[in-house]
């Protein structure tokens, strides 16, 4: 049963763009967003809103 769980919702890291090294922890949809994600979020480093990229 739990095996199903992580193939459907993988736990993803997002790194910022800025370069400060900030990561924020999150899950998503495999077969929503097959695609890498990239959200804008506060990075507290730069102080401001950046892209975070998916990492694997």
């Amino acid at each position: 049963m739990a095996g199903k769980r992580v193939d459907l919702r993988p736990v993803i890291k997002l790194r910022s763009t800025a370069g400060t090294g900030f990561t924020y922890v999150t899950t998503k949809n495999r077969r929503n967003s097959p695609d890498r994600l990239v959200l804008a979020k506060y990075d507290p480093v730069v102080r401001r809103h950046v892209d975070f990229r998916e990492e694997r």
